[in-house]
């Protein structure tokens, strides 16, 4: 029992020093805005270790994190063939593959009106379509290897990027069309100086929802047939192993690397649109 109130207690004293940080003038800087993130984290951490043995939750349904962290330091090997089967194989090349291809199919949408009628309706009734149904499919088509997973993430990723390139380059003004055709512009030359400058925080926004929207495909469609490796064959066998700690780690994995991913998305998206309001201070 004594565990447990030393988490309620730790849980005080954690949100103790975040209130004090966020509240603050020194919110402002950027060593306060990583410590409240990296603080709370810690205290969730540590609550739930605490938690777990003082009410001494089996560890079939509920590893604490040092058991998590034990095993993963002692599968790393392993962890890293399925990171790298997973989302450098599977994830990344159909996030890269959907994404150029929504950017272009989008710039004739925006050039052809009629592309723009058929297409986006279509569009939305592809985008639901639950990926349990057509991932097996797929997998039959493209074999068991990545070449599968990453036809999953095409599809998943290709319709929301799709729907957000062609928001975007809907967002220029009438007055600013208009004043490019009074300098003569061509479509071309609109397309370059005016609209796809103007569409590039809906790219990017387009861009941020597919980096995890492609994690999840590849995972999933993993559960669905793959060689013996990835992400996805590690949580099913190990699930079926009673295997919680790795399952768990498969997880960390997963989630480190989506947020990565996430992140570096952002800081592309900082870097070039440093102009547009949302990203002034």
């Amino acid at each position: 029992m004594s565990y447990v109130v030393f988490a309620f207690v730790l849980w005080a004293i954690g949100f103790a020093i975040n209130l004090q940080l966020a509240g603050g003038p020194a919110q402002r800087s950027a060593a306060a805005r990583l410590a409240i993130p990296l603080i709370f984290g810690a205290t969730l951490l540590a609550m739930w270790e605490l938690l777990v043995r003082g009410l001494e939750v089996p560890t079939v349904i509920l590893p604490p994190p040092s058991q998590i962290g034990a095993t993963f330091a002692a599968n790393t090997s392993i962890l890293w063939g399925d990171f790298v089967q997973t989302i450098l194989k599977g994830a990344l090349s159909g996030y890269l593959m959907g994404c150029a291809a929504a950017v272009l199919v989008a710039l004739l949408v925006d050039r052809y009106d009629y592309l723009r009628r058929g297409l986006l309706p279509l569009g939305n009734f592809m985008a639901a379509l639950p990926i349990v149904g057509t991932a097996p499919i797929l997998v039959m088509w493209f074999g068991f290897g990545w070449q599968s997973k990453a036809a999953v993430v095409v599809l998943m990723v290709f319709f929301p990027m799709l729907v957000n390139t062609v928001a975007g380059l809907s967002d220029t003004s009438a007055m600013q069309r208009d004043l490019m055709r009074t300098y003569a512009a061509s479509w071309p030359q609109t397309l370059l100086k005016l609209r796809l400058p103007a569409a590039l925080p809906f790219i990017f926004n387009g861009l941020k929802i597919c980096s995890t929207l492609a994690l999840i495909g590849a995972i999933v469609a993993e559960f669905f047939g793959s060689p013996t490796q990835g992400l996805g064959f590690r949580i099913s066998t190990s699930i079926g192993q009673l295997n919680l700690g790795m399952v768990w780690s498969a997880i960390v994995v997963s989630a480190l690397a989506g947020t990565a991913f996430y992140g570096l998305v952002a800081l592309l998206e900082r870097r070039a649109t440093f102009w547009h309001a949302s990203q002034r201070k």
